[in-house]
């Protein structure tokens, strides 16, 4: 009796790819191109979501004989997923065209607003509304790849630090060290962006 194709195990279409059925790996894509996209979209912007969710599946298709059946490819693409988006990251701040404190101007109309009414909430409270996610957006491409990643994995993600660390290739001390930096990294630039506020906590 012949099994379909949904049947196979990761590692018997893994097997299946690597014995030259190179048309297989379209199971693994299908099987996992929504996990890799929600990965991918909660790191870079909407409109090149798409292109780093391939390229994670190329550079996965690529790495295919370094994955080790004992793993879970599910997990071991996941890594993938988060080094493209960072790669992605390095890449964009290595060839910024414009600079980095440049802000948009809804989110300094936004601001400019806030400090007027001299509001009583507080920034964790506005977290809601677009043009506080549009600070945010503003203030974490103020740092660098290397502690975007970081915090968007440990602080806004849902990654333990061991996680971090194996997604990133990076021990879990420098993990916690960084992600310690970078956080008041991030605090100064909100409390620059919003003097006076004392809500801004990160």
């Amino acid at each position: 009796m012949n099994r379909a194709p949904n049947d196979f195990a990761d590692a018997d279409v893994i097997r299946q790819v690597l014995e030259g059925n190179v048309d297989a790996f379209e199971l693994l894509l299908d099987r996992y191109q929504g996990h890799v996209s929600r990965i991918v979209s909660k790191h870079v912007p909407r409109d090149t979501v798409e292109e780093v969710a391939h390229e994670t599946f190329v550079r996965a298709y690529q790495s295919l004989n370094n994955f080790r059946a004992s793993e879970s490819f599910k997990y071991w693409l996941s890594t993938i997923a988060v080094r493209c988006c960072y790669d992605f990251w390095r890449e964009q701040y290595k060839h910024r065209e414009t600079p980095v404190s440049s802000m948009s101007r809804d989110c300094q109309e936004w601001i400019d607003k806030l400090l007027s009414e001299r509001s009583q909430e507080s920034f964790a409270g506005q977290t809601r509304r677009q043009e506080a996610l549009s600070l945010l957006h503003w203030a974490l491409e103020q740092l660098s790849a290397q502690d975007r990643m970081v915090l968007t994995l440990t602080y806004f993600g849902e990654y333990s630090v061991a996680e971090a660390a194996k997604f990133l290739g990076w021990s879990v001390p420098n993990v916690k060290i960084r992600s310690h930096r970078a956080k008041k990294k991030l605090r100064k630039v909100l409390s620059k962006a919003l003097p006076g506020d004392r809500g801004v906590r990160a």
